[in-house]
């Protein structure tokens, strides 16, 4: 039988192992800002208030994992990790949970949910350990009230990515279609419906035909193991880097966007791509 990795006895302040001085030293740093002595903008805030910056740090994390660059990973990441002892301490503070209980709650339900590597479980494949842990999440959520197969999607994550993990709850217990090759003509299908809107110029009815529309592409890359909030992250992103060398390219010419004709515009266009194809040959080459 294939050992078992013993997980980490419990650390300073009962944390698993990982409540090590780094983090207690950010952690003493968070309760000085709090302190009667410390930050009068730290002191106002609160749990509600901090929301949008957790969100923004958590989209300069993916930023700077796409970027590439380590330095920029090493800052987002530390930005993000003080949002969360921010939040703990204002928890703390009203005897709700501590930076400990976080940590110690986490370590606990990653040990759980690994069964093939702290228990007697076999996972030989990602695909196995998946098994294993909607497995889990399923026994952790019996008993408690509230809620259906849908429930549990947090509101506030963007559309397409809610989108994506409720077309993926609803397929799990069947909900959906035997192949890529039926969503595609469902696809087709929305397509014609929403063009007969635009053709009747109904408000109302091309909303809700592009957001059906938009929710069985999401079905799409589904099928096809694409997160589409990636996806469309990165084409939002190519498209700004060939938007600037057009840009960059007319202002060289001394003209602007606005009066350069279509026709050169789309020239520039296609010469941003050749751009970007080159030096992606580059970089594989490299």
């Amino acid at each position: 039988m294939k050992k078992k990795v013993k997980p980490e006895a419990g650390g300073a302040g009962g944390t698993g192992g990982v409540g090590k001085p780094d983090i207690e030293k950010l952690k003493r740093l968070m309760e000085r800002l709090r302190g009667p002595d410390g930050c009068p903008w730290d002191r106002a805030q609160s749990l509600g208030s901090l929301v949008p910056f957790i969100i923004e740090e958590a989209y300069e994390v993916v930023a700077a994992i796409d970027s590439g660059s380590p330095e920029s990973l090493r800052e987002e990441l530390g930005d993000l990790l003080f949002q969360i002892i921010f939040c703990s301490q204002i928890a703390a503070e009203s005897r709700q949970f501590s930076l400990a209980d976080v940590i110690d709650s986490s370590h606990e339900k990653m040990v759980r949910r690994h069964p093939h590597v702290f228990g007697d479980k076999a996972a030989s494949t990602p695909e196995e350990v998946l098994v294993h842990w909607a497995e889990i999440k399923k026994k952790e959520k019996e008993g408690k009230t509230g809620g259906g197969v849908l429930s549990g999607v947090p509101e506030v994550l963007p559309a397409l990515l809610r989108a994506h993990k409720i077309s993926e709850k609803a397929a799990k217990v069947g909900f959906d279609w035997k192949d890529v090759s039926g969503v595609l003509e469902k696809v087709g299908e929305e397509v014609a419906e929403f063009s007969r809107a635009v053709k009747k110029r109904d408000a109302a009815g091309m909303e809700e035909e592009l957001g059906d529309l938009l929710f069985t592409i999401v079905n799409v890359a589904r099928f096809l193991e694409v997160n589409p909030e990636d996806a469309l992250r990165k084409t939002i992103g190519k498209f700004i880097t060939r938007f600037h060398h057009v840009e960059k390219r007319v202002v060289e010419g001394g003209s602007t966007l606005s009066t350069t004709s279509i026709e050169e515009l789309e020239r520039l266009w296609e010469e941003a791509k050749k751009v970007e194809r080159k030096k992606s040959e580059q970089k594989r080459s490299i």
